[in-house]
């Protein structure tokens, strides 16, 4: 057997049992894994379900332009449609969002367009505005708006809801799925609570969001609004697709504690999996009080870890932000260890003579070079050899003719790996800040003590 094209792979994903992960839920625990869709990411059915609904009445005509606000996902289920379909994509998108899914879009042959998150989503700077400026600008274009686009929870109501129902012989007792756009969970329910009312539908929200709040009490309260990093739910606004008759509640997780349960799903379950999934498990976890034995619960596990590697699996990312604290060295704990003494530095108006005595009194063998108190470069003792054998009149020059680039700056809960991979013949320091604002640097030798210490 075999498909015509790569979008009739779409759909029919596993659901998969979870083990220790959960072990402290009572009740069986299931994943649906989407991330067997082409697109790694369960937005490849309602992005095909939207072309295909206006294809059918005219809103999409042949050789146009799909222009969209997405996060990365949506925009790839798009971008892989238009290249079987022959259509043109531009995608605007916001800064929080990782490189990996801009890069990912790119490969498929669409523009990206990265706006800033901070604004609200009038501002004409946000995602949601410039792309509906551009649908007025450019011709033959058609804005699929899976916000507020009802093919989206229409092609979860057609295939995620009757899937879970077959895979399970109708016996889900608790579906959780992470709140963005609306579409999954909603369509997904409204299939499920036709099937079996009791059927409890639970969305998972973050900080900084909306949801929680409006369902609860009816209010839209812009106070609840806030920049947060967990990607791919919550929102600022109130999305056409979210049905809140049919969500039974809404549980909230933290940025740090959905980054770290999505590495612990990769390391106990084996499934490389995103961000709002580990904020789906997190908040399982928050809930188990909900769960009984004998209950069949269902995650959905909407799109593939390769999206987040510099940021929820990248251990320095999580350290910049305080979410992990582990055993490996730290830039604060190697400068901890060292003697305490004042940084030599050099002005760069001084002389190289001056620099090579420096050197060679305090025998050391690089020296920052500042400007009125800044850091502005560094010189080193092959830098000054090199220029000597080149011109051995420079012993009178200025430091600031021969100084090179300074050496990095590294936050303070920098670990000793990204450290070490920035010390090397080019750049044999790295300077940080410590707590009382002072300059220190770090090399080679002060990461070899501190680790024998």
């Amino acid at each position: 057997m075999w498909y015509n094209n790569i979008l009739e792979t779409i759909g029919n994903t596993p659901l998969v049992k979870l083990n220790k992960i959960v072990k402290d839920i009572p009740a069986t625990v299931l994943a649906k894994i989407e991330t067997t869709n082409p697109g790694n990411s369960i937005k490849d059915r309602m992005a095909l379900k939207m072309i295909e609904d206006a294809e059918a009445d005219g809103r999409l005509k042949p050789g146009g332009t799909i222009i969209e606000g997405t996060s990365g996902n949506t925009g790839m289920g798009l971008a892989i449609a238009a290249v079987i379909k022959g259509y043109k994509c531009i995608f605007t998108s916001t800064d929080k969002q990782s490189k990996e899914k801009f890069d990912a879009l790119r490969a498929f042959g669409a523009e990206v367009i990265v706006c800033p998150t901070n604004v609200d989503p009038e501002d004409p700077r946000s995602y949601y505005s410039v792309s509906s400026r551009l649908i007025k600008e450019v011709p033959n274009s058609w804005k699929p708006n899976q916000y507020d686009n009802l093919s989206n929870s229409q092609a979860h109501y057609e295939q995620t809801g009757p899937e879970i129902w077959d895979q399970t012989e109708g016996k889900i007792t608790h579906l959780i799925v992470g709140v963005g756009t609306g579409g999954t969970i909603s369509g997904t329910a409204k299939y499920l609570k036709e099937k079996n009312p009791n059927i409890q539908i639970l969305g998972i929200d973050t900080y900084g969001s909306v949801f929680k709040k409006y369902k609860e009490t009816g209010v839209f309260d812009k106070n609840e609004i806030y920049p947060y990093i967990t990607e791919g739910i919550g929102e600022d606004f109130l999305p056409e697709n979210v049905d809140f008759s049919l969500i039974d509640h809404f549980e909230k997780v933290s940025d740090k504690d959905a980054a770290l349960m999505t590495r612990e799903i990769a390391l106990k379950e084996g499934i490389f999996a995103g961000n709002s999934t580990g904020s789906a498990v997190a908040g399982a976890l928050q809930m188990k009080d909900r769960f009984k034995e004998g209950d069949l619960v269902v995650i959905i596990f909407p799109d593939h870890g390769t999206r987040y590697l510099g940021k929820m699996y990248n251990e320095d990312w999580l350290r910049e932000r305080g979410f992990l604290k582990d055993e490996k060295l730290t830039a604060r704990e190697i400068i901890a260890t060292k003697e305490s003494s004042e940084i030599i530095t050099i002005d760069s108006e001084k002389t190289v003579l001056e620099a090579i005595r420096t050197i060679k009194a305090m025998n050391i063998s690089q020296i920052p070079v500042t400007q009125q108190g800044m850091v502005i470069g560094k010189i080193t003792e092959s830098d000054i050899l090199d220029a000597m054998l080149d011109n051995p009149g420079l012993r009178s020059a200025a430091v600031k003719t021969i100084t090179t680039p300074p050496f990095p700056f590294v936050d303070l809960n920098a670990s000793i790996d990204k450290i070490s991979s920035m010390i090397n013949k080019d750049n044999i320091a790295v300077l940080v800040e410590d707590d009382k604002g002072e300059i220190e640097i770090i090399t080679q030798y002060d990461i070899i003590n501190a680790m024998a210490g």
